[in-house]
């Protein structure tokens, strides 16, 4: 069974103060923000708050009425909650990834593309800026690398800008960044083919960084003359988002 993903990616269209859990019960904006300030207290810390929250919301009721236990940091998993309307399904039969922006040779690639091309497998801890970790976690797909030297990236190129199919979220890495050997258009992860929960069937990874830059659901890559903000460092997020190095903090987490 999918565990899902709890990366917050995208906001309610209308600009709704609301957000809701993973069974759609409405979850103010004010309680979220307070638990991911929790969470981000210290990594070190994750555990400890996670089962104290737990105990304290699940008191009331075997069923926790609230709803609120499936959004909190689990340093055996991962949580979800959707701030978006919805996301569209996307599967070999209508997905299409888009490379274009400042390359010589746009590109556009079905998922039947990308599977036929060599594939990496990456195994790394995931680590939330707000504090929950999921160790040894596999993730396979093509190396962008691969890609932008596909697509034959211009001299006047320096960044890369993720666009995805929710129609929100939003992501970019310095070209430096996005050459590197553990970035990928990731396909599978846990071995298994990316579910729609988990960004799917195609999303982003970023195996240095913290999982916020690793944009679910993908569907375009642009080369930009420079690095533009994406959705959550327009609210405060660093840009440069290597774990343990930003974001207010100073370590590497225990692996």
């Amino acid at each position: 069974m999918d565990r899902v993903n709890p990366e917050p990616q995208a906001e309610p269209p209308d600009g709704s103060a609301e957000r809701t859990d993973a069974t759609g019960t409405p979850v103010g904006r004010r309680l979220v923000l307070g638990m991911l300030g929790l969470g981000a207290a210290g990594v070190a810390a994750a555990p400890v708050l996670q089962r104290g929250l737990e105990s304290f919301l699940g008191a009331a009721s075997d069923k926790d009425p609230t709803g609120l236990t499936g959004l909190l940091p689990n340093g055996g998993g991962f949580r979800y909650y959707s701030v978006a309307a919805s996301v569209p399904r996307k599967d070999s039969g209508d997905y299409t990834l888009k490379i274009d922006g400042l390359v010589d040779r746009p590109a556009s690639y079905s998922l039947a593309d990308l599977r036929a091309m060599p594939q990496t497998r990456i195994v790394r801890d995931v680590q939330c800026v707000t504090g929950w970790r999921v160790p040894e976690t596999p993730f396979e797909g093509v190396r962008l690398s691969h890609l932008l030297d596909a697509a034959g990236v211009r001299s006047s190129a320096g960044a890369v800008r993720f666009t995805c199919f929710d129609g929100v979220y939003t992501e970019s890495l310095t070209l430096d960044q996005a050459r590197r050997a553990d970035v990928l258009v990731a396909l599978r992860m846990q071995d298994k083919p990316l579910s729609h929960s988990h960004g799917g069937p195609v999303r982003l990874y970023v195996a240095p960084m913290y999982f916020y830059k690793s944009a679910k659901w993908l569907s375009g890559i642009t080369l930009t003359d420079d690095v533009r903000p994406g959705y959550w460092e327009r609210r405060g997020y660093d840009i440069d988002a290597w774990v343990g190095r930003s974001n207010g903090r100073d370590d590497e987490p225990t692996t």
